[in-house]
């Protein structure tokens, strides 16, 4: 074997090598671009349903807030009417002031019902808990997004340093990946 065969054998090796090297590169970034698109989809569908969810709550504290309303009017004209008819039979009195309380205990049933969880104290506090939620998946969205771009666009400099041969191709998609990695995995645990 003469010195030019074996520095061409040298040089497939050495480009056999490299190839193999990006190949593997590739698929480390491409199962991390389906792990990252899982991710912000996941994190863009948490963030509707607990928005959906915070939606509901509200709602059902805004009805009971009606109605607890709508009963205080009622005792309080029910009220007004036995102060404007002082002379009213004692059986009449007697179910005007029995509704009155009634209305007044229903009031105080809505404001808070620790039970069914289902008081406006605790309606409150179930929409705020569910916006956190949104909110949070809505900060883990973003960091999914920069993963997947940064992700695919490292796949493709990482190719074409494959079919060109061009190493510093190989190390800016390999730059490119970490970060793209880096921004998964913030989107996951949102250190920053």
């Amino acid at each position: 074997m003469e010195a030019t065969e074996a520095n061409e054998l040298t040089e497939l090796g050495e480009g056999h090598s490299l190839k193999n090297r990006t190949a593997l590169t590739i698929s480390i970034l491409a199962m991390a671009l389906a792990i990252s698109n899982l991710g912000g989809s996941n994190a863009m569908k948490e963030s509707t349903q607990e928005n959906i969810l915070a939606s509901n709550a509200y709602s059902f504290y805004q009805a009971k807030t009606i109605r607890q309303t709508a009963l205080k009017i009622a005792a309080v004209d029910l009220e007004l009417q036995l102060a404007r008819e002082p002379n009213m039979p004692a059986a009449v009195k007697e179910l005007h002031q029995k509704k009155i309380d009634d209305y007044k205990k229903t009031v105080e049933r809505y404001e808070s019902e620790p039970d069914t969880k289902e008081g406006k104290k605790e309606l409150l506090a179930r929409a705020k808990a569910h916006e956190h939620e949104r909110d949070h998946a809505m900060r883990q969205d973003p960091w999914f997004d920069y993963a997947e771009g940064a992700l695919q666009i490292a796949i493709v400099l990482l190719s074409v340093s494959i079919i060109g041969g061009i190493p510093i191709l190989y190390w800016i998609g390999s730059s490119l990946g970490a970060l793209g990695a880096l921004s998964m995995v913030n989107g996951y645990f949102l250190f920053y």
